[in-house]
């Protein structure tokens, strides 16, 4: 018997086990988060006896008779400045690490209430943030401290149109772990899931044995491929991913699912899988694609080992070239790289009546997963609800179903609820990876920097599985040639199957591994030139009525040299600068369907916002709150967004392609605009039950479309990020310029930058993906993740030009922010030792392993 005292609450325990389950299970507190079961992220930081610690690493016996302290049991005083401190600083985003950061900030200030910024950052240095870039965090940190000495902070901003830093509308339920994710969810009768896994990347299954796990303890359910009632395989583009592989089958990766299994407990269910006997004939597995293009390699899947293929060409390359006064030419090479998102994959399967199923995600479109589990499960449409919880990040990772349809199948087996959330390792195992790629790419200039053409082919590992190989492979085609005006390009790129985990989307969608080969060649020529990098920036740089690369002529909302200006003065203010400049579509584009849908209805005197878009950390509710109140002049407190519900939530698309506040928000403006008229003839509460229907559908033009300038996305953003190196080779300063078209909410753009800063600098410097024969080798702890103490001084510079209406001439963020951030680190280091880096991470710095 061990007995702890929690939140001042004594709890008697039989047996030893793990702290972080004792606490989230068995004592219902749920603000401790399981991010990684190592010790590595921070997410389950508690205070034991006042220090802080990380229950994920402790068992409740090595606690016993010490007090442990939680953001549930802080004073009311406690949680009001928290809550208060790091809603004003804009601290909190997707929120999944925020009361683990918490309680490493109450440790700090009960020793010392009054920090420098150095002991903060060192205070969190244990606690990892992949959305926040830890800046606001930290700030959060420097104004709750000051609450707590009694001295006056600035008054939080609770209303506000467009421009206005309005505090996230969620900031205080995340702060102090009253937002609910899906594995914070508990049901009566609830069963818990496992999944099975292949042994190997690529193998024949030639007899799968569950008739020992069936025996089993507390085992309720067992389902092979034979017992999925509808279609087995699914796919975002290509229905080419197995829920379950077959006997007989060959397996893909080591991802893939073999058997699931449904028990009392998690614990007995994973046991169980130990249990089944799966006979495997093992197969040299494919792990690159020059192994898979090459002549009599097996075919992964039945139309072979090219997923897809992308070629344009505008101009007369060839010619352009060879009078050409400089030409260079070179090969780069991009890793895999996971996204780390802190909240793993988790999905809640719930029965209803007449064979009805419920279920709750934590994915980027509840729409996707509603037609995704459908198929599988053989139900229609009105037979399947899907509904989304609070998502602690998703940054592209989330876009594909991994727990749903497996979640979903053995709750229509068993006829009881059941869930199944993937442990770190199975995450990382599991979900798509950021492409690698191989770029080979020759650009051209004349003798005074103007660039005259430009050849690249592209190889993009898309790994077993299509997911959205082909689209990231576009997208990687399509910025190749940057923010710039180049008359004559030659665009190839190949999108291959390999054995290796599935390639998807991943912040930026291909534009970070073209950016990071475009860009180096520019400076390569600046050099030949006799010119800085960052002339030759502005020299090529796009302006309103030019055309890009793939034609599309540049609208007047096009502000990329004023984002060079803007970092002018700091690139030629220190020795060791290194610049990149790229652009980001918006939307989906390329002549495929791209809508959004937003209904706004009166209820109970409040205007709620029904929209299937998700927030996934960047603050959707917040800007949708900003638009309406901009458009009908209501206040905050009277609007309210209700979570993503295909039974509830009109279709606004997927987040993805940095769409949301531009395609939602338009929709949004339409709604409100017309609420906005019938407020002028009558009360809020005179429209009680009246609805608002307002939608926007970005019409463009397919890629090689017949058009001599076709519009193949809505629009784009810009951005200039220029990286100052110190004597040590270390990053000191980045000073990041963006094209946002307006800002909606200037605080949260800012939080979406400095997020995607340390993101892309892992990118650059540290994070790897390494695989042996297919097989990850990494764990959450060794991916390379920028933490606090790490990252340098961050300036941001907000260029607002766009004169369009739609979304008050918002665009999108999300992605750009981290695309410059590996060019311009590696050219920073070109400046530095004169070394041109052609792999990341960048090799020979400061941070290499």
């Amino acid at each position: 018997m061990f007995t702890i005292d929690l939140n001042a609450k004594v709890y008697h325990v039989e047996q030893d086990m793990n702290l972080l389950d004792f606490i989230r299970n068995e004592a219902r507190i749920t603000s401790l988060k399981n991010g990684c079961s190592e010790g590595a992220c921070g997410a389950c930081t508690l205070l034991v006896n006042g220090k802080a610690m990380r229950a994920c690493s402790l068992t409740v016996g090595k606690v016993a008779g010490k007090k442990l302290l939680t953001v549930e049991g802080l004073t009311p005083r406690e949680q009001d400045i928290y809550a208060g401190a790091f809603a004003e600083a804009g601290a909190v985003q997707c929120g999944y690490c925020i009361p683990g950061m918490v309680m490493s900030a109450k440790a700090l200030l009960d020793q010392n209430p009054d920090p420098s910024p150095q002991e903060i950052k060192h205070a969190i240095r244990g606690n990892i943030c992949r959305c926040t870039g830890y800046v606001k965090i930290e700030k959060g940190i420097l104004l709750a401290a000051s609450a707590l000495r009694g001295e006056p902070v600035p008054k939080a901003i609770i209303e506000g149109g467009i421009g206005t830093s309005l505090n996230r509308v969620d900031a205080r339920a995340k702060t102090l772990g009253l937002a609910k994710y899906v594995d914070d969810m508990q049901v009566d009768d609830m069963l818990h899931a496992a999944v099975l896994r292949s042994k190997y990347p690529r193998a024949l299954v030639r007899t799968i044995d569950v008739s020992q796990a069936w025996q089993s303890p507390g085992v309720v359910a067992v389902m092979t491929a034979d017992a999925i009632p509808g279609q087995r395989y699914w796919g975002h583009i290509f229905r080419d991913w197995p829920t379950l592989v077959a006997v007989g089958e060959i397996t893909r990766y080591v991802g893939d699912a073999l058997v699931l299994v449904a028990a009392q407990t998690e614990q007995q269910a994973r046991q169980a899988l130990d249990l089944i006997v799966v006979e495997y004939e093992e197969l040299e597995p494919i792990t690159s694609p020059t192994v898979a293009l090459a002549e009599g390699t097996p075919s992964i899947h039945p139309q072979g080992n090219v997923l897809s293929t992308t070629k344009f060409s505008r101009g007369e390359v060839a010619g352009a070239l060879a009078n050409s006064a400089y030409v260079i030419t070179n090969h780069y090479s991009t890793p895999p790289t996971e996204h780390a998102f802190m909240e793993t994959e988790s999905a809640l399967a719930v029965p209803g009546a007449d064979g009805a199923i419920t279920v709750y995600v934590s994915s980027q479109s509840v729409y996707d997963d509603l037609h995704g589990i459908t198929a599988i499960l053989g139900l229609p449409a009105d037979k399947v609800r899907v509904i989304s919880q609070f998502i602690g990040g998703g940054f592209g990772g989330k876009e594909d179903l991994s727990v749903q349809h497996h979640a979903a199948l053995l709750a229509q087996k068993t006829g009881q609820p059941v869930k199944l959330t993937l442990s770190r390792q199975e995450s990382i195992l599991v979900h798509p990876k950021r492409h690698a790629m191989e770029l080979e790419v020759t650009t051209g200039c004349d003798a005074t920097g103007k660039v005259t053409g430009m050849v690249a082919k592209i190889i993009a590992d898309t790994g077993a599985y299509a997911s959205l190989g082909s689209a990231v492979l576009e997208r990687a085609c399509t910025h190749i040639a940057g923010p710039y005006q180049v008359p004559n390009v030659d665009i190839e790129g190949l999108c291959v199957y390999t054995n290796n985990p599935p390639a998807g989307a991943f912040r930026g969608f291909g534009v970070p591994q073209a950016a990071f080969a475009c860009e180096s060649n520019l400076d390569q020529l600046a050099q030949l030139v006799g010119i800085t990098p960052w002339e030759i920036r502005y020299l090529n740089a796009l302006e309103p009525g030019m055309v890009n690369a793939t034609g599309q002529i540049a609208d007047e909302g096009t502000a990329i040299k004023e984002t060079l200006l803007a970092v002018r003065e700091v690139y030629d203010s220190y020795p060791y600068t290194g610049i990149a400049s790229v652009m980001k579509n918006t939307g989906i584009g390329v002549g495929l369907p791209d809508i959004s849908r937003v209904n706004l209805k009166v209820l109970h005197g409040k205007i709620v916002v029904l929209t299937s878009a998700q927030c996934i950390g960047q603050g959707l509710a917040t800007i949708l709150t900003q638009i309406i109140n901009e458009a009908t002049g209501l206040s905050g407190e009277l609007i309210e967004v209700a979570n993503p519900d295909t039974w509830q939530t009109p279709d606004a698309g997927t987040t993805t392609a940095s769409r949301q506040t531009f395609f939602t928000g338009e929709a949004a403006r339409q709604a409100a605009l017309k609420l906005q008229q019938d407020l002028q003839q009558r009360s809020l509460p005179e429209l009680e039950g009246c609805e608002y229907y307002g939608e926007y559908s970005g019409k463009t033009d397919p890629l090689n479309s017949d058009k001599l300038n076709p519009a193949n996305h809505v629009t784009y953003s810009y951005a200039t990020h220029v990286v100052v190196l110190n004597e040590q080779g270390k990053v000191e300063k980045l000073v990041a310029a963006h094209d946002i078209g307006r800002a909606i909410n200037p605080k949260a753009i800012e939080g979406q930058i400095e997020g995607a800063i340390a993101m892309g600098l892992g990118y650059a410097l540290r994070e790897d993906f390494p695989l042996q024969q297919g097989v990850p080798l990494a764990k959450y702890r060794t991916l390379g993740l920028f933490r606090a103490p790490e990252m340098p001084e961050i300036e941001i510079s907000l260029i607002e030009k766009n004169p369009s209406p739609l979304a008050y001439g918002a665009k999108g963020i999300g992605e750009i922010a981290a695309i410059p951030i590996a060019p311009a680190v590696a050219s920073a280091y070109f400046r530095y030792d004169g070394k041109v880096r052609l792999k990341l991470p960048l090799a020979d710095t400061a941070y290499a392993k």
